[in-house]
């Protein structure tokens, strides 16, 4: 019988990052999942198990990550697929967001994953086998809705960072994949999950409507099922050979080519000064 594969969730306490945890417990994977707060875990899965260990890791801690990763190996041996999920959104303007703001999105979104990378890959390296999710969002591929420009370019980042983590790692037996969730029907857009702008500008008009849509009208009615891009996460995972680029939904397949044919119109339509430039 081929042994099921350990993996290594973050950001699993809700959304996507839970519903792919619990249905992996449920068909016998060994699962190391990260959350901020170990308890929410525990209530939502189970507690520490043979095949389950909770983990309380705070991601923009370099250190804590670095431990989080040694215990997991610890309890289970080794670790096969790392999703890298753990994000948040962070609506507002470029102007009208602080420096702080700004930062602390980019230390969840991008660092935090990167502390991941960083820890886990010298054990994939050394076992020259694994595969890697890193869950960025359609909004990492279109960045066109007014007031989520720090979230975007932070989505933006994870997926530039990944196609060269796939060079990186590939002769080590080592895949990696960006993933482009478009909207699932998950608690991202409540209150409780989305962070707005601490001061606002009400200047920005489009920006303030493209809030007020995604926490009043979209939050609870995404056209996209989690348990299905669970579905998804897994059957690729048992796949010999994994897409550097996924996109998860009909409305990102829909953004994806929206973008292509947005770019291929500029430049088509500026190729002569694109051609221009040599010598």
């Amino acid at each position: 019988m081929e042994t099921k594969k350990v993996w290594l969730v973050t950001g699993a306490s809700k959304g996507l990052g839970l519903t792919l945890v619990k249905k992996l417990v449920q068909q016998g994977y060994c699962v190391a999942a990260t959350s901020r707060k170990a308890q929410a875990l525990i209530d939502s899965v189970g507690p520490l198990s043979a095949s389950f260990l909770p983990l309380e890791v705070k991601l923009t801690d370099n250190g804590d990550v670095k431990a989080a990763i040694e215990k997991a190996i610890g309890h289970f041996g080794r670790i096969d697929v790392v999703v890298n999920n753990a994000g948040y959104g962070q609506i507002g303007t470029l102007e009208e967001l602080s420096d702080e703001e700004a930062r602390e999105n980019f230390d969840v979104n991008v660092f935090g994953t990167l502390h991941v990378i960083r820890h886990v890959m010298s054990h994939l390296r050394g076992q020259r086998s694994g595969k890697i999710f890193n869950v960025s969002s359609v909004g990492g591929f279109f960045g066109g809705f007014p007031g989520w420009g720090i979230y975007c370019s932070s989505k933006f980042a994870v997926a530039g960072f990944t196609e060269a983590l796939a060079e990186e790692v590939k002769a080590f037996g080592i895949s990696a994949t960006v993933v482009y969730p478009g909207y699932f029907r998950t608690e991202f857009l409540s209150r409780s999950s989305v962070r707005t702008p601490a001061s606002p500008l009400a200047d920005y008009e489009a920006a303030r409507q493209s809030e007020q849509a995604h926490l009043e009208s979209i939050g609870g009615n995404q056209p996209n099922d989690p348990e299905k891009a669970a579905d998804v996460l897994i059957a690729i995972s048992n796949l010999e050979t994994a897409p550097l680029h996924l996109l998860l939904g009909e409305d990102a397949y829909g953004m994806f080519e929206e973008k292509v044919n947005r770019m291929t119109q500029d430049v088509e339509q500026w190729k002569s000064y694109t051609l221009s430039t040599a010598y």
